[in-house]
């Protein structure tokens, strides 16, 4: 729930605020710069918002629960000063934004109305598109490596090994046999064959053979 200062939610209400929106831009060196679509500059949170450079608030999506949500902002590149060529550099990287609504003759009277990581910038000219996405979305990222019987490598990558002139035409289905039978490569296999799969729950001792907890293989 947003914390709009209780002055600010008055003149909302009363359709006396008179409102713009600001960005504060943080760089990967912590370096912050700011950008508002008010027609002078405005101080936020301590930092100069540029006028002078046509931003705007694009379309924003946000659902109930945990989906990450998106936004964007669009923006003219100041192409006489530093903000083109520290894209170009990779600054921008993974920069963080928030994104304000305040009243612009009184700028302390403000509220956050979202922020995110930079994850797509896309140039067109002079014209300068971000698409944000929310904290939630490092929820849907995948770290490290997912268990499963299948191999995770590519046939013929660093990972794998398998010399691809040695076999013209091959494919893997990611399988160990496979990957032992055709291609002599089980020492390079990257899952996990002997994990227990649905039907562990419901097997039992059979008789004979060797039960001492030894490999299946």
């Amino acid at each position: 729930m947003r914390d709009v200062p209780e002055v600010l939610a008055a003149r909302i209400e009363s359709g006396a605020a008179r409102l713009c929106h600001a960005w504060i831009v943080t760089l990967a060196d912590d370096s912050r710069l700011g950008f508002t679509d008010h027609d002078e500059d405005l101080i936020v949170e301590g930092v100069i918002c540029r006028a002078a450079c046509g931003w705007t608030a694009g379309a924003a999506h946000q659902e109930l629960g945990l989906d990450p949500g998106l936004a964007s902002a669009q923006g003219v590149l100041d192409v006489q000063g530093p903000v083109e060529a520290d894209i170009r550099a990779g600054r921008w990287d993974g920069s963080r934004i928030e994104m304000w609504r305040l009243d612009w003759a009184e700028p302390d009277l403000r509220v956050r109305i979202g922020g995110g990581q930079v994850r797509r910038m896309v140039m067109a000219g002079e014209r300068l598109t971000l698409e944000l996405e929310g904290q939630a979305a490092r929820l849907d990222r995948v770290v490290g490596r997912s268990f499963s019987r299948l191999c995770d490598a590519a046939l013929g990558d660093a990972r794998c090994g398998v010399d691809l002139e040695a076999y013209p035409g091959q494919t893997c289905d990611r399988r160990f046999e496979r990957c032992r039978d055709r291609f002599g490569n089980a020492a390079n296999f990257r899952g996990f064959p002997d994990m227990p799969g649905d039907d562990f729950l419901f097997a039992r001792p059979g008789a004979g053979g060797r039960h001492d907890g030894g490999s299946r293989r």
